[in-house]
């Protein structure tokens, strides 16, 4: 039986390696890159389901503009979220 142990060091270039490449999917420039997200965009790219996305909404960890039926989601808000600069 193998048996791997991942310590905190790991853990955090893990998270630096995610953060690195959430980044560079968000990086304004790019033909790829909106300045606002529909949630089923921002749940594929932050791979959470919709349960999730809705806790992020509720408890305000993720701020989210309603027009008609849709819900919006600001990119600079995502990338606060993923950096942990969100209050």
């Amino acid at each position: 039986m193998n048996v791997e142990l991942i310590t905190k060091e790991d853990l955090k270039q893990f998270k630096n390696e995610m953060l690195t490449e959430m980044k560079h999917l968000l990086k304004p420039g790019q033909g790829q890159s909106k300045q606002w997200l529909k949630s089923y965009e921002v749940r594929k790219l932050l791979n959470i389901s919709p349960g999730t996305l809705q806790n992020l909404r509720v408890n305000g960890t993720l701020h989210y503009t309603k027009i008609g039926g849709l819900l919006y989601y600001k990119t600079e808000d995502i990338e606060k979220l993923l950096e942990g600069n969100i209050r």
